[in-house]
C-alpha cells in the first residue's frame, strides 16, 4: 500500500508540473502568446498564420490531454490490479498460515498415533509372554481341584490327630489309674507284711 501511494503521488505531481512530461505548460504559454499575436495582428495573412498556429497548438494540447487521460486510466487499472494482487497475496499468506497450523495439528496427531502404536506393540510383546486366557483358566481349575483335595486330606489328618489325641488321653488316664492301683497294692502289701512281722515277733501266750 505504501508503494502504490508513493507512485500515485509522483504521477500527480508530474502531471501538475509538466502534464504528461511532453511540455504541456510550454504549449499553453505558446498558445497564449499566439492568441495575443493574433489579436494584435496587422494583416489578414499574419492573423491567419497565428490562427493556424493556435489550432495546431490546441490539437497538440488535446492530443496530450487524451494521452494523459489514457495514462491516468492505465495507472488506475494498474493500481486496481496491484490492489487485487495485494489482496491475493494477503489471502495466500493467510491460507499458508492456516495450512501451517493444520500441518502442525497433523504432526501432533501423527506423534500421538506413533506413541500409541509403540505402547501397543510393547503391550503386545508383554502379552505374548503370558499364557492365553483358556490355558490360565485350565490351570486355575486344576489348582482349585488340587486345593480342594488338599483340604480334604487336611481334614482327614486333623480328624485322625483328634482321635489319636483322645486315645492318648485315655491311655494316659489308664496308665495313671494303673499306677495308682499298683501303688495302692504296694502299700497294702507293705501293711500286710508289717502285720505278719508283728505277729511273728509277738506270739500269743
Amino acid at each position: 500500500m505504501g508503494f502504490l501511494g508513493d507512485l500515485n503521488e509522483v504521477i500527480r505531481k508530474r502531471l501538475l508540473i509538466d502534464g504528461d512530461g511532453a511540455g504541456d505548460d510550454r504549449r499553453i504559454n505558446l498558445l497564449v502568446k499566439s492568441f495575443i499575436k493574433w489579436c494584435n495582428s496587422g494583416s489578414q495573412e499574419e492573423g491567419y498564420s497565428q490562427y493556424q498556429r493556435m489550432l495546431s497548438t490546441l490539437s497538440q494540447c488535446e492530443f496530450s490531454m487524451g494521452k494523459t487521460l489514457l495514462v491516468y486510466d492505465m495507472n488506475l487499472r494498474e493500481m486496481e490490479n496491484y490492489e487485487k494482487i495485494y489482496k491475493e497475496i494477503e489471502c495466500s499468506i493467510a491460507g499458508a498460515h492456516e495450512k501451517i497450523a493444520e500441518c502442525k495439528k497433523q504432526i501432533l496427531q501423527a506423534k500421538r498415533i506413533r506413541k500409541n502404536r509403540q505402547e501397543y506393540d510393547a503391550l503386545a510383546k508383554v502379552i505374548q509372554h503370558h499364557p492365553d486366557r483358556h490355558e490360565t483358566l485350565k490351570e486355575l481349575e486344576a489348582l482349585g481341584k488340587e486345593l480342594e483335595h488338599l483340604s480334604h486330606i487336611k481334614e482327614s489328618v486333623e480328624d485322625k490327630l483328634e482321635l489319636r489325641r483322645k486315645q492318648f488321653h485315655v491311655l494316659l488316664s489308664t496308665i495313671h489309674e494303673l499306677q495308682q492301683t499298683l501303688e495302692n497294692d504296694e502299700k497294702l502289701s507293705e501293711v500286710e507284711e508289717a502285720q505278719e512281722t508283728s505277729m511273728e515277733t509277738n506270739p500269743k501266750p
